[in-house]
């Protein structure tokens, strides 16, 4: 068995001896030595804590064989660095204390000095990779400009994105202002934890589904674009995953990641179609399939590897993060499956 990490030879599209397994949101949510921590202390707080931070990180690999760590933090901390005021609510998610609404606004917006900013983040990364398997890989991560200037510009969380839409029609000037200091942001944050031992780098665009394909092309692709023109040369690899992007997954597969994270609205097979098989393709199980009883998970699992077709390139993952209220027993059987079901996949002809 190579000793290089299963999920970056799965990336290269090597073939490889079972397909790779790891779950968003898996640090923290449903474990409940996380809640016995979450319970005294945030997350913002436990962010800011590299020992606590790494412990977190660590915490689902030690209760189950998962094939990668991602480092515990929010898509907001490179803000939070750059002194962006927010607070992270409860069943809210970020909120701003004041949005970005006028171009006088984006002098709020600094460049990221990460290791000034955000030192906390990279200690953590550090010490997960020191304590981490070989052959297990640490995955790092950002929120990609579209997402973060959502909730800059809505406040928080919005279902319909009306204020987020009306800067990019009414004000495109100010919008793609905005959209390069982020784009700036985050290829600094994204070099820093690649420096600090990162082996993969997820952007994470969590609501650019709101947008039309027309839309996307115009005043969300470019952007993308140059952070993975920009992060090519650190030799990492490189993770798009974004909600409901079935009708421009063919535009995300342009903008140079290595892989593409697909969520359950499309079906894989029909995905990767797309995509082009020398893309690989990460996906795609519905999380709230892990709330119904155990034989409904069997069954979408099984379905999630049939469409895979044991191909090398298929990164098993959910098509979002797990809910909080998903039992963890369900969590546990579901990383058994995938590696009980495609054990051997290298061997078949």
């Amino acid at each position: 068995m190579s000793a290089t990490p299963l999920l970056l030879r799965t990336i290269r599209r090597e073939p490889t001896e079972r397909t790779p397994i790891w779950l968003m949101r898996q640090a923290g949510r449903v474990l409940p030595e996380y809640r016995a921590i979450k319970a005294h202390w945030s997350l913002l707080e436990i962010s800011v804590q590299p020992e606590l931070c790494a412990e977190v990180t660590l915490q689902p690999l030690r209760r189950m064989p998962l094939d990668a760590a991602i480092v515990y933090a929010d898509i907001m901390t490179p803000l939070v660095g750059v002194g962006i005021e927010l607070e992270i609510v409860e069943a809210v998610g970020p909120v701003i204390a004041q949005p970005i609404r006028a171009a006088a606004d984006l002098e709020r917006l600094r460049a990221i000095e990460p290791e000034i900013d955000v030192p906390y983040l990279l200690e953590t990364l550090r010490l997960v990779r020191r304590d981490l398997d070989a052959s297990k890989a640490l995955i790092g991560f950002a929120g990609a400009p579209f997402t973060l200037a959502s909730y800059l510009i809505e406040g928080r969380g919005s279902r319909n994105f009306l204020l987020t839409k009306s800067m990019m029609y009414g004000e495109p000037a100010l919008w793609h202002a905005l959209m390069e200091r982020l784009t700036a942001i985050v290829i600094d944050y994204l070099r820093a934890q690649a420096a600090a031992g990162a082996d993969v780098l997820q952007l994470f665009d969590s609501w650019v589904g709101c947008l039309s394909p027309q839309d996307f092309r115009e005043y969300v692709a470019p952007y993308s674009a140059s952070i993975f023109d920009a992060l090519r040369p650190t030799g990492v690899p490189l993770i798009h995953f974004g909600t409901n992007t079935a009708t421009f997954l063919d535009q995300m597969r342009e903008h140079g990641a290595d892989v593409i994270g697909v969520d359950w609205r499309i079906a894989l097979d029909d995905a990767w179609r797309i995509i082009g098989e020398d893309r690989a393709i990460q996906g795609n199980l519905d999380p709230a399939t892990l709330l119904a009883p155990w034989p409904a998970v069997e069954e979408r699992t099984r379905d999630v590897l049939r469409r895979a077709g044991g191909r090398p390139g298929h990164i098993f993952n959910l098509g979002h993060g797990l809910h909080p209220t998903t039992p963890v027993e369900n969590v546990e059987r579901l990383v058994e499956l995938v590696q009980r079901e495609t054990a051997g996949l290298g061997d078949r002809g």
